[in-house]
């Protein structure tokens, strides 16, 4: 029981830290919310903002996307469920 509380306590914090890096990949305001965000639908999110958006993500979270994953990347859910995929406990 004690396990799963600090497993969701470590996933809450490293959805926060993606949060963070769509937030400053994509030059947002602290306060932005990027739950629904989704790839070409928002001017801030181009072709270069997305590279920003995985070299901070990789950093941050200490992986390595695929071509595949980087392509795939279309939203912030899917941020959540490719580094799912990748072993990073995310609780969102």
């Amino acid at each position: 029981m004690l396990q799963k509380i600090l497993d969701r306590l470590v996933g809450m914090k490293q959805v926060e830290e993606l949060r963070y890096c769509f937030r400053q990949a994509l030059n947002l305001p602290p306060e932005a919310e990027v739950d629904a965000l989704e790839y070409a639908k928002q001017p801030v999110w181009d072709s270069v903002a997305h590279m920003r958006l995985v070299a901070a993500i990789e950093q941050e979270f200490n992986v390595m996307f695929s071509t595949d994953q980087i392509l795939d990347m279309s939203s912030f859910g899917k941020a959540c469920s490719i580094l799912d995929e990748l072993g990073v406990p995310l609780a969102a």
